[in-house]
C-alpha cells in the first residue's frame, strides 16, 4: 500500500462488517426478548416491532464512526502521512511544459510573475498598478532558493533523495555571499533560509516531480508537522517553525503558505491566518 492509499484508508472509516451488524441486532434481540409481553398476540406484534426495531439500531450502532462496534477506533491522519502522500502523488504527477513559469500569489496583496528560462521576466503587482511590466534587468539565474539563485538546468538537478537535498541546500547557503542587515549569514540564518528553500520547491519554483516530492519528504522528517483538518484546497499543516502551508494530497500541489520566496528572493510572511493561494504552473501564454 502506497502513501495515498495508507491516507485514504485512514481518513475514511470502514464500512461495518455484516457480521458486525447481525451480531449487534442478535443483542439488541435477546434483550427485547427479556422484557417482551406475555399476551400471545399482542405478545408477537411488540416482538415484531421490536425486531425490526433492533435491525435499524444495530445497522445505525454498528456504522457509527466514532466508536465502531467490536471495531478498531478511527485514526487520526497525522501531518507527515499528509506530506508523504502528497510526496507519492508529486512523484507520479507529469511534468509540465511551456514558455514562461508562471507564479500568482492571491492573498492580501495580488502579486503574480512570469519568467522565462533565459531571464527574461514579467510582473504585475500593486507596485505596477495591475498592470503587466516587463522587467528590464536579465538574469543568469532567476530561479531563487532565497539566498540560493538557480538556473532552470541548476534547479532540475537537484538531489532526489531528502538527506542530500538538505545537505545540498546546507553547502550552497554556506557558500552563498548573501547577508541581511545585521551582516553575514548566521548559523541560525542558514537554518531557517535551508528550510523556507524546501518551501519555494514545493510551492513556487518550476521543481521536477522528483525534486518536488522529494523536498515534500524532507519536510515531512522535521518533527513536530501538524495536521490542522480539512480546509479549502486540501490539508492544512502547521509547520514546526511557524509556518503553514495548504497541501493537496491526491495532487501533491501546494496549494497555500503563510510564507513565500519572490521572484527576487525576498521572503514574504502574510499575517493572514488563512495565508495565502499559491497558482504555479508553466504557460505559453504572457498577458497583455
Amino acid at each position: 500500500m502506497n502513501d495515498l492509499q495508507t491516507l485514504r484508508a485512514a481518513m475514511t472509516p470502514d464500512e461495518p462488517s455484516q457480521d458486525v451488524i447481525d451480531r449487534s441486532r442478535h443483542r439488541l434481540q435477546n434483550r427485547i426478548r427479556g422484557g417482551r409481553a406475555s399476551g400471545r398476540r399482542s405478545g408477537w406484534l411488540i416482538a415484531g416491532a421490536g425486531l425490526a426495531a433492533a435491525a435499524a439500531a444495530a445497522v445505525a450502532i454498528a456504522a457509527m464512526p466514532a466508536a465502531p462496534v467490536d471495531g478498531p477506533p478511527v485514526r487520526t491522519v497525522t501531518g507527515q502521512e499528509v506530506l508523504l502522500a502528497a510526496a507519492t502523488a508529486a512523484e507520479r504527477s507529469p511534468e509540465g511544459t511551456g514558455t514562461y513559469w508562471h507564479v500568482k500569489v492571491t492573498g492580501a496583496d495580488e502579486y503574480e510573475y512570469w519568467i522565462k528560462p533565459d531571464g527574461q521576466s514579467w510582473m504585475r503587482g500593486a507596485k505596477t498598478g495591475g498592470k503587466v511590466m516587463s522587467l528590464k534587468a536579465l538574469s543568469a539565474t532567476p530561479f531563487s532558493l532565497v539566498a540560493v539563485d538557480l538556473t532552470l538546468e541548476q534547479l532540475r538537478a537537484l538531489p532526489t533523495d531528502p538527506g542530500e537535498l538538505k545537505a545540498w541546500i546546507a553547502d550552497a547557503l554556506e557558500r552563498s555571499d548573501a547577508r541581511t542587515s545585521a551582516g553575514e549569514l548566521t548559523a541560525s540564518d542558514r537554518e531557517q533560509a535551508g528550510f523556507q528553500s524546501l518551501i519555494s520547491l514545493v510551492s513556487t519554483l518550476p521543481a521536477t516531480p522528483g525534486v518536488r516530492a522529494t523536498a515534500l519528504r524532507a519536510i515531512a522528517g522535521y518533527p513536530g508537522v501538524e495536521n490542522l483538518g480539512t480546509v479549502p484546497g486540501g490539508q492544512g499543516l502547521r509547520l514546526p517553525t511557524g509556518e503553514r502551508l495548504v497541501v493537496d494530497p491526491a495532487t501533491g500541489r501546494v496549494n497555500g503558505t503563510s510564507i513565500f520566496v519572490a521572484m527576487d528572493g525576498a521572503v514574504h510572511k502574510v499575517a493572514d491566518p488563512a495565508g495565502a493561494r499559491i497558482d504555479a504552473e508553466w504557460t505559453d501564454t504572457l498577458p497583455e
